[in-house]
């Protein structure tokens, strides 16, 4: 579970960790009791939150007017269809 520093209380940590999650949130920097994160996996963060936005800019896929789940999986599929064309 990729995590950004704002959800990096102790409660959520744990949650997290008892969901079955690997948690991969860096400590506040003003932390009394730091504890080691995978930092490349916290990087690749950063690669998946560029995906979603770039799909959300297809406003059909960001707003979800469409009433039948079957039309909205068509329109991210000719979203990320359009994205790697573009790639």
């Amino acid at each position: 579970m990729l995590m950004d520093r704002a959800y990096e209380g102790d409660e959520t940590r744990e949650f997290a960790k008892k969901q079955g999650f690997i948690v991969v949130v860096p400590p506040k920097k003003n932390r009394k009791h730091s504890w080691e994160y995978d930092k490349e996996l916290y990087k690749s963060r950063n690669e998946i939150e560029r995906f979603f936005l770039r799909i959300k800019r297809f406003r059909k896929v960001f707003t979800r007017y469409d009433k039948l789940d079957i039309i909205y999986t068509g329109v991210i599929i000719m979203a990320l269809i359009y994205d790697a064309l573009l790639m």
